[in-house]
């Protein structure tokens, strides 16, 4: 499977810190990014390479050749095969596929030559096949969604909208794209690279292909950073030097702060219903955010009874979480998933759900949530927090076989916070 980089950004935001060379070729640490994306693939056997370049596109070639030299920076081999696609003219974030069409016959991974990434390749592929679609974003939570665009998917992980960030929103989930992509060689059948000129390809590939079905998102709490801007190019090399851009790849263990919702994130006010009466507890947003930053995963688990007994519907549910999200983004912090339990035991509502009324195995104080989060991001429990301020919060926790966190005014037995800040600041900011 060949990997395309389009490796030949100007970087005019980022010219303070290295305008000498490509965007792609500004080392960190003393090694390009672009040497970074390689390693990155390669060490997961993805070898073949095509780099689409244009700008100082010599300082490219000169520096890797084909892919069977010796990196100047560490003294190894590459260990890959490259090929190259000189843009004489530009053409934008996608037309340089157009020279591309008769060589990308299989699947194929398209990324942006100033991302910084850690993935565990392989699930994001397994996703892009299982759902058979034409092309799959990889997308993530940020810390800065407010000026990001905005995607949206349903259950199955398929495109049903996407908000560029100079368009209004209101209540969204923190979701953006991250510049990596799957595509299929189908994609060649579409027309758009018939002809050779400059393409978007946000909004002439990808955007277009939401009303057909055809577009998925692959979402994941994995590393992927841009060097857009001096501020996130040193927070990149920092976060290289501690480790935390290759310990967030999900082929390693993840520590995970599960969060209860109603009385841990936002004021308790009984069954939440209105999405006006959800509001943030104070301090929760810069907890939150502590967290994105130690390096541990925050995943909500809550139980929504409200679903089973008619009094919400999931959709309504969706968007309260959206404004959660959003309330959450504002401040700099993120969810990086979100897992619920619709179910309720007792039965004799109105408008009840019966589907729903059972007795389930996700239902706080049953683990269900939390092993099913653990499967899906590799947790490893015994070293994660579950967090939440009653008594299924912390039975979940122990049955899980996580450290129970209970948030409360009162002196007991056990570990007792306040608040979650103060959990925060004595658990995890110490390590």
């Amino acid at each position: 499977m060949k990997t395309v980089i389009m490796a030949g950004g100007k970087g005019t935001r980022i010219a303070s810190v290295n305008a000498e060379v490509p965007k792609p070729m500004i080392p960190i640490l003393g090694k390009p990014i672009l040497e970074y994306q390689l390693e990155c693939l390669r060490d997961q056997g993805y070898t073949e390479f095509i780099l689409v370049i244009g700008h100082l596109g010599h300082v490219v070639k000169d520096y890797f050749g084909d892919g069977s030299g010796v990196s100047p920076a560490t003294g190894k081999p590459f260990g890959v095969t490259i090929e190259y696609v000189v843009e004489t003219e530009p053409l934008g974030t996608a037309g340089a596929l157009t020279l591309l069409r008769d060589r990308l016959t299989e699947d194929f991974l398209l990324l942006c030559g100033d991302v910084i990434f850690d993935i565990d390749v392989r699930r994001f592929y397994d996703f892009h096949l299982a759902s058979g679609g034409l092309a799959t974003l990889f997308t993530h939570p940020n810390s800065h969604p407010y000026d990001s665009g905005i995607i949206a998917a349903d259950k199955e992980g398929r495109v049903t909208s996407w908000l560029h960030k100079e368009e209004p929103r209101l209540w969204y989930r923190n979701r953006v794209n991250a510049g990596l992509h799957f595509f299929s060689p189908k994609i060649f059948d579409t027309g758009l690279f018939d002809t050779l000129r400059k393409i978007d390809l946000d909004r002439e590939v990808l955007k277009p292909l939401i009303p057909t079905g055809a577009l998925y998102v692959y979402d994941s709490p994995e590393y992927v950073k841009d060097m857009g801007t001096p501020d996130r190019f040193y927070a990149v090399t920092e976060d290289i030097r501690s480790g935390k851009v290759h310990a967030k790849n999900l082929s390693n263990p993840q520590k995970c702060v599960f969060l209860d919702r109603d009385g841990t994130l936002n004021k308790y006010v009984g069954f939440l219903r209105n999405i006006d009466e959800l509001e943030l507890l104070p301090h929760v947003a810069e907890a939150v955010k502590r967290i994105n930053e130690s390096g541990y995963l925050a995943i909500l688990v809550t139980n929504q009874p409200v679903i089973a007994r008619g009094e919400v519907t999931e959709k309504e549910l969706r968007l309260i979480h959206d404004k959660l999200e959003t309330l959450l983004g504002k401040e700099g912090a993120y969810l990086d998933a979100i897992y619920y339990c619709p179910h309720h035991p007792h039965r004799g509502y109105e408008g009840e759900i019966p589907e729903l009324k059972i007795d389930c195995d996700c239902r706080k104080p049953k683990p269900g949530m939390l092993l099913r989060a653990a499967k899906d991001f590799n947790v490893d429990l015994s070293a994660s927090f579950m967090v939440g301020d009653g008594e299924n919060d912390i039975l979940a926790g122990k049955a899980a076989g996580c450290t129970p966190v209970l948030l409360t005014e009162e002196a007991g037995e056990g570990r007792r916070y306040s608040s979650l800040l103060d959990f925060v600041e004595a658990e995890i900011c110490k390590e």
